[in-house]
């Protein structure tokens, strides 16, 4: 194995294909904050790199795990023994032609619902507030106040299994609350969304945006790391106000914590392990089924467990 790897790094520097890292702490890369070391950790600086990066992978047969900004991820504490993939700023590539935007996996939703609002266009100030990447959206369906990205998708160019690059468009992701094909196809990865706007008028695109901006800092524990909602909704009940019902508003173990502010986020006072983080997990779902017998699953997806 430790020679796989070491021919891994040599042609990955050789095709100078972006920045690499050796046990790199995922806590770094991470909303949680938490997070064993990645053997390899690499962010590619284009999208030809990210192709030619998961070339590399399948032909060393390694594991491998892409991810964005981390903001909807719980690794373990453990080491990763494989190849780590942010998407970043090599990806983070837009093109707007009129309503039509492409834009690379690893652009930051927020900052591209601000750009796509300058230029006077509606149709992305849901995910304004979204801290992860579009890939990431793509990947989760995300959404709030009603609207979700299967609403403004047309298209997505993926790596599927075989290494093969493919375009899925909407009714191929299968889009439902929170999920996508994608998360039953964990081998493949996201390269880049088209999207499909509205025209809209700035100043009050912007005037919605700031408004619930406003509103999430005022119901939500922005200043503590968390990976945002940790469980689904599940509908029609709201997973806040069953954990609420259930007294677990505050509760905590050891740095992990049942935030005060908005108990459907498990927040880091500052030192906890992703240990912690899942044991706490694992009450809040046990002490809301003995109290309603309805399971809450994760938003939040598992990584290296």
């Amino acid at each position: 194995m430790l020679q796989l790897f070491t021919s891994f790094i040599k042609s990955y520097e050789e095709q100078q294909l972006g920045q690499l890292l050796e046990n790199e702490p995922l806590k770094k890369h991470t909303t949680f904050r938490v997070g064993g070391p990645a053997r390899v950790f690499v962010i590619p600086n284009s999208k030809d790199s990210l192709i030619k990066t998961m070339e590399l992978i399948k032909h060393y047969q390694l594991n491998a795990k892409v991810i964005g900004k981390g903001s909807n991820l719980l690794p373990s504490d453990q080491e990763f023994k494989g190849v780590v993939v942010k998407c970043d700023k090599g990806l983070d590539y837009v093109k707007v032609e009129g309503k039509i935007v492409t834009a690379g996996a690893g652009v930051s939703t927020v900052s591209l619902a601000n750009k796509v609002a300058k230029l006077g266009f509606s149709g992305l100030e849901f995910v304004s507030g979204v801290p992860g990447t579009i890939g990431g959206a793509v990947y989760m369906n995300a959404g709030a106040y009603n609207k979700e990205m299967k609403n403004v998708l047309i298209k997505a160019l993926i790596i599927d299994e075989l290494g093969q690059l493919r375009w899925l468009n909407n009714e191929e992701f299968h889009f439902d609350y929170r999920t996508s094909i994608m998360q039953y196809h964990k081998e493949w990865i996201i390269v880049e969304a088209v999207l499909e706007l509205e025209d809209g008028n700035y100043q009050d695109i912007m005037d919605l945006m700031k408004m619930r901006k406003l509103r999430r800092r005022e119901s939500q524990p922005l200043n503590m790391p968390s990976a945002g909602s940790t469980f689904r909704n599940p509908l029609p009940h709201a997973s806040w106000k069953l954990i609420e019902g259930a007294g677990l508003r505050g509760m905590s173990i050891g740095g992990a914590e049942v935030s005060e502010k908005h108990c459907n986020f498990i927040v880091n006072k500052g030192d906890a392990t992703a240990a912690d983080i899942l044991e706490l997990i694992r009450y809040v779902q046990k002490v809301v089924f003995e109290n309603y017998e309805i399971e809450l699953h994760l938003e939040v997806e598992m990584f290296n467990w």
